[in-house]
C-alpha cells in the first residue's frame, strides 16, 4: 500500500463514517428519549435515496401511498381514544397526519419540480412525518413495556418495512445525481465535490442539532425526557410529543442521509439494513447515550471498514461487526448493574 492509495481509504472511510455518524445520533438520540433501539432507522435512508430516484425519473415515489395509509391509520387511533375520553392533541396530530402529508402530496402531484434541490425537499417532506406516525401507530401504545419487548418490536417493524420497501420499490438498485460533479485536486489526492457535500452536510447537520439541544426549549425538553421521563412529565413536559419529536428528527436525518448516500453507492430496498447496524455499533461505542463518542466511533468504524475492504474485503464486514465484542467487554467492566426492576 502506498500514500496515494491510504490517502483513497481514508477519504472513502471518512465518507463512510460520516453516514454512519448521522445513524448514530438517531438512534441515540431516539433511545435516550423514548427507550427505543430503532433498528427499522436505515430504512428511512433506502426509503430516501430510491425516491428521489423514482422522482429523476418521472414517476409517483411509492412513499406517498405508505404516507397517505400511515396517516389514515394514525387518525383513525386518535378519534378512537378521543371517543374513549382520552385527551388528544388535535394540533400535532393534524400537523403530522394532514398538513406535512398533504404538502407533501400538493409538491409531488401538482408541482413535479426537475430540479434536484427541489425534489430534496420533497422526499425529506415524505421522509420526516413517517418517524412520528411509526411512533404513535407503533411504539407509544407500549410506552411502558421493557427495553427488550421494545426491541423485539423494532425487529418486526424492520421486517415489515423491508418488506415494503421490495413491494414499493422493487429488486433493482438505483443511484441518484450527485449533488456536486466538481474534482479538486490535493497533492497526490483526488478529491471529489459529492464528498465535500457529504463532510459539510454531516457537519452542518451536527451543528444544527447541537444548537437544537443547546439553545431551543423543544431541545432542552427532550434532554429532560431523556434524563428522567417521569421526572419530565412532573414538571409539566409532553412525553409523547418529545417521542414524536425524536422520531421526527430521526426520520430526518434518516432522510437527509439517503440523499447524501444515493449518488456514492447503489441503493436497494434492504441496503439500508447494513448501514443502520453500523451506525448502531457506533453507536454502542457511546453507549447509546453520548453523542460525540458516537461520531467519534462511527469515524472509527468507517476506516476500519475503508482500510479492511483493502486487506481482507470479504471479511470487512467481519471485522466492523466484531468491535462491538472489546467494546461490550469493556463496558460491562466498568459499569454498575442494576436490576430490571429498578
Amino acid at each position: 500500500m502506498d500514500l496515494q492509495i491510504a490517502l483513497l481509504l481514508a477519504q472513502d472511510g471518512l465518507v463512510n463514517g460520516a453516514i454512519y455518524g448521522l445513524m448514530a445520533l438517531a438512534l441515540v438520540l431516539v433511545f435516550s428519549v423514548t427507550r427505543v433501539i430503532f433498528i427499522p432507522q436505515g430504512e428511512f435512508v433506502a426509503f430516501g435515496a430510491l425516491s428521489l430516484a423514482l422522482m429523476q425519473m418521472g414517476r409517483v415515489p411509492p412513499t406517498l401511498w405508505l404516507l397517505a395509509g400511515l396517516s389514515l391509520a394514525v387518525l383513525l387511533i386518535e378519534a378512537w381514544r378521543a371517543s374513549r375520553g382520552t385527551a388528544v392533541n388535535w394540533f400535532a396530530t393534524l400537523g403530522w397526519c394532514v398538513v406535512l402529508p398533504g404538502l407533501a402530496a400538493a409538491m409531488v402531484l401538482l408541482w413535479r419540480p426537475q430540479q434536484l434541490w427541489a425534489q430534496s425537499l420533497i422526499t425529506l417532506l415524505l421522509i420526516a412525518p413517517l418517524g412520528p406516525l411509526l411512533y404513535r401507530l407503533v411504539y407509544r401504545p407500549l410506552a411502558g413495556a421493557t427495553t427488550l419487548m421494545l426491541l423485539i418490536v423494532s425487529v418486526a417493524l424492520h421486517l415489515v418495512m423491508v418488506g415494503a420497501g421490495l413491494l414499493f420499490f422493487g429488486a433493482e438498485g438505483s443511484r441518484t445525481p450527485a449533488f456536486s460533479d466538481a474534482q479538486f485536486q490535493w497533492g497526490e489526492m483526488s478529491v471529489s465535490g459529492q464528498f465535500l457535500v457529504v463532510l459539510g452536510t454531516t457537519a452542518l447537520l451536527v451543528l444544527v442539532l447541537f444548537v437544537f439541544f443547546e439553545r431551543t426549549m423543544v431541545g432542552k425538553a427532550l434532554r429532560a425526557v431523556a434524563v428522567n421521563r417521569v421526572g419530565a412529565r412532573l414538571m409539566g413536559i409532553p412525553t409523547d410529543m418529545s417521542g414524536d419529536v425524536s422520531f421526527a428528527l430521526a426520520a430526518v436525518i434518516g432522510g437527509v442521509s439517503g440523499l447524501l448516500i444515493g449518488p456514492i453507492t447503489t441503493i436497494y430496498y434492504d441496503t439500508g439494513f447494513l448501514i443502520g447496524l453500523k451506525g448502531f455499533v457506533a453507536a454502542i461505542v457511546g453507549g447509546l447515550a453520548s453523542y460525540p463518542v458516537a461520531l467519534a466511533g462511527a469515524l472509527l468504524v468507517g476506516q476500519l471498514e475503508s482500510f479492511s475492504s483493502f486487506w481482507a474485503s470479504a471479511y470487512k464486514e467481519v471485522l466492523v461487526f466484531t468491535l462491538i465484542i472489546p467494546v461490550l467487554w469493556w463496558r460491562s467492566r466498568n459499569s454498575r448493574h442494576v436490576e430490571d426492576e429498578e
